[in-house]
């Protein structure tokens, strides 16, 4: 089975011009055949996110008849403009709305679901969502409506900014997105407003990203991200964060916006593995945007100088919102407006800079987490996951199923690049069952096709091994599909275990339930609401790759030796001497450095061909 939201590489769907033109004309000529007689364009299976899809396929003929003037687009813009300001807009309190800080206001919103009461909790991104709709149509305003259509339209705009921002509590769901979708909506409903009225809007918009988003960000893996419900970053709502971002230094200049984005950029950029593969959020584990994060990472894949493009996004959803028919949904078409209009390219060459909490060469990579344990592992197309063991999660020695890898202490890193050779050390102190102080060294080295990790570790007592990772995915090059099986090799002996509980807390490889249904079955809230990385944590054992010791390692250390990618003679040789531990390898030979360090305490590393 292949996991169906991650499929090609976004950087891969054409954007030129002439690509654009070609969407936008398939665009008008499914809205026009649907089209009804009350000018409504919503799909026909649309039932939730309901709100703003009519208005944003207005929004898309609109631009259309920009670049074109069809008159066909013309008309069915006007005739769609004025259904949803006939028959979407409301202006009474939905009953149940829970977030309310004035009652009766009268002020208009757009419904999540249209029924009254049915799941009023939506509205406030529906709401963002339609004033982002409204004001790309704004944009394309000039010859399109008449003057009492635009005045009708603008009024709708500023009253949506208004329920947003007065009506009810700022970012109820603690959306990030969301958040800072409806900044930009109200960044670019101000351009549109005479100055006594559009200069406070735009005030307001600046203040509410510096006060209530920019003030509340979350640090992981050494950068501030905007919290995603209740966590630092979500796979799916955090590349549409981005895109958001991007819009707003577009039409700003703020270099808050920029600098902001830059750091959402640069943690993506370590997340991602070369493949372009993720997994991991507060909201959705696996589930990747489509066309909503091009802008935010075609934008900032030029200004960071890497190839976020890589990223595997929902391709279904490569140009609009579908629904399983194909058929066009509005949901969403801001983003794909904005798209179109920036005239920014991808950059297509990986970074390289190093960074802390990536190494990346070629076809292989290591994205780890903030404790600097790998979380994702790529080499020969597999992706490997972060294995558990006995509730324990991460990569490291075991013994007596303790997992020495939780650390106690700062975590020292040093990189080394040579050639085509790149190399990174972790240095990790922890402690055993017995609170014994341990110091875990862990040698992740590349020369682009495979991985060799080392492993070393003062000598334990029992029958360690390494815990080396939870084989789940593999790339045929079109989808990521999923596997149980590992093309590793261990100078020790290696074998691939799986749980022998039964249930989601046991998460097996070969089974069909992907990680994020375990993750979700996990989680205290049903699906969609709860937290898979928090439900995740409760995993109590996995699939795992176990390497036993390597025989005639220094009589002081276990050291365990494991390499990723593609089969071959594999007899590394380590050797303790005055300056630290020697690693041959038939690629590189590496000097580990002493435990204490150099002068600062930080790790020392040598690396040569």
């Amino acid at each position: 089975m292949h996991l169906p939201y991650q499929r090609g590489p976004l950087h891969d769907l054409a954007d030129t011009p002439v690509a654009y033109d070609a969407v936008l004309a398939e665009v008008t000529e499914e809205a026009l055949a649907r089209i009804t007689p009350e000018g409504n364009l919503e799909h026909p299976g649309a039932v939730l996110d309901i709100g703003d899809t009519s208005l944003g396929v207005t929004a898309l003929l609109a631009l259309a008849w920009q670049r074109t003037k069809d008159p066909r687009a013309r008309e069915a813009v006007r005739r769609s403009l004025s259904f949803h300001l006939r028959e979407r807009v409301y202006t009474q309190d939905n009953p149940g709305y829970p977030n309310l800080r004035a009652r009766d206001s009268g002020l208009p919103y757009a419904r999540y679901v249209l029924e009254a009461g049915a799941h009023p909790i939506g509205d406030w991104p529906s709401t963002v969502w339609a004033l982002l709709q409204a004001v790309s149509v704004l944009d394309a305003a000039d010859g399109l409506l008449d003057d009492a259509q635009h005045a009708e339209l603008l009024g709708l705009a500023h009253g949506y900014w208004r329920w947003l921002t007065e009506a009810t509590f700022f970012n109820p769901q603690e959306a990030g997105n969301q958040a800072i979708g409806c900044v930009v909506g109200g960044l670019m409903l101000a351009r549109h407003l005479p100055s006594a009225e559009g200069e406070p809007v735009r005030a307001r918009a600046l203040s509410l990203y510096a006060d209530e988003i920019r003030a509340r960000r979350v640090r992981d893996r050494g950068e501030l991200l905007p919290p995603e419900h209740g966590g630092s970053y979500d796979n799916n709502y955090g590349p549409i964060s981005l895109s958001f971002l991007a819009q707003a230094h577009r039409i700003t200049g703020e270099e808050v916006f920029a600098q902001d984005g830059d750091a959402l950029a640069r943690y993506i950029d370590a997340r991602l593995t070369n493949g372009g593969f993720d997994s991991g959020g507060p909201r959705y584990s696996e589930q990747h945007s489509g066309f909503e994060s091009v802008l935010g990472l075609r934008y900032f894949s030029r200004r960071i100088a890497s190839d976020l493009g890589r990223y595997r996004g929902d391709t279904r959803w490569g140009r609009h919102a579908v629904h399983p028919d194909g058929g066009i949904d509005g949901h969403f078409a801001f983003m794909l407006v904005w798209q179109i209009q920036d005239p920014a390219r991808w950059h297509r060459t990986p970074s390289t800079a190093i960074a802390r909490h990536q190494l990346r060469a070629g076809t292989v990579s290591v994205a780890f987490d903030d404790r600097m344990t790998p979380a994702l592992i790529e080499a020969a197309g597999t992706y490997y996951l972060a294995a558990a063991v006995d509730r324990r999660h991460g990569f490291g020695p075991v013994v007596d199923g303790f997992l020495l890898c939780r650390p106690m202490g700062r975590v020292r890193v040093r990189d080394i690049r040579t050639g085509e050779l790149a190399a990174k050390l972790v240095t990790k102190p922890v402690v055993d069952r017995e609170h014994v102080l341990r110091h875990v060294r862990s040698l992740y080295g590349t020369d682009g096709t495979s991985l060799w990790v080392t492993v070393a570790v003062e000598r334990l007592d029992g029958a360690p091994y390494l815990l080396a990772g939870l084989p789940y995915a593999t790339d045929d090059g079109h989808l990521v599909r999923r596997t149980a099986e590992a093309e590793a090799t261990s100078a020790g002996a290696l074998r691939l275990t799986h749980p022998r509980g039964q249930g989601p807390d046991h998460f097996d490889a070969r089974a069909e339930i992907t990680q994020e249904q375990a993750a979700f079955a996990l989680a205290a809230d049903p699906r969609g609401y709860g937290n898979p990385d928090e439900g995740w944590r409760h995993l109590v054992s996995s699939t795992a790759l176990e390497a036993g010791p390597v025989a005639g390692a220094p009589e002081d250390l276990h050291v365990f030796a494991v390499r990723y990618g593609p089969e071959g003679p594999f007899t590394p040789a380590f050797e303790s001497g005055a300056q630290g531990l020697t690693v041959r390898t038939e690629a590189f030979t590496a000097l580990i450095g002493e435990i204490a360090g150099d002068a600062h305490g930080d790790p020392e590393l040598r690396l040569r061909a």
